[in-house]
């Protein structure tokens, strides 16, 4: 299994949930966050939480199959691109096993 993590604009995540949902990714965790870099959005501001100055975003996260993870990417990069700079970055990692709270039984074998 795959962990995709994506960092996306605010006004380009709407088109990536449907995106997503439409060809079959419906389980995903969306939080609102605050990014610092190199590159600084125009409206980029003073963090009201932190002394560095931000710049908004979202991350989007969700677990997949190894073979749909691709898909996934593709997905989010083509629905998450404006024409601006600073659209985002997506980040993989290996889930080496994932368990359901309430039984404990693996998630190996289930559809994600």
């Amino acid at each position: 299994m795959k962990e995709i993590k994506a960092f996306v604009k605010p006004n380009r995540i709407q088109r990536v949930i449907e995106a997503l949902s439409d060809n079959g990714f419906k389980s995903m965790t969306l939080s609102q966050a605050e990014g610092t870099g190199a590159f600084k959005a125009k409206g980029a501001r003073p963090s009201l939480d932190f002394h560095v100055t931000d710049s908004p975003v979202v991350k989007l996260e969700l677990v997949c199959q190894n073979e749909e993870a691709q898909k996934a990417i593709d997905i989010i990069t083509e629905n998450g691109k404006s024409p601006e700079k600073g659209d985002g970055i997506i980040y993989i990692t290996s889930i080496d096993e994932a368990f359901k709270i309430k039984t404990g039984e693996s998630l190996k074998r289930y559809d994600l």
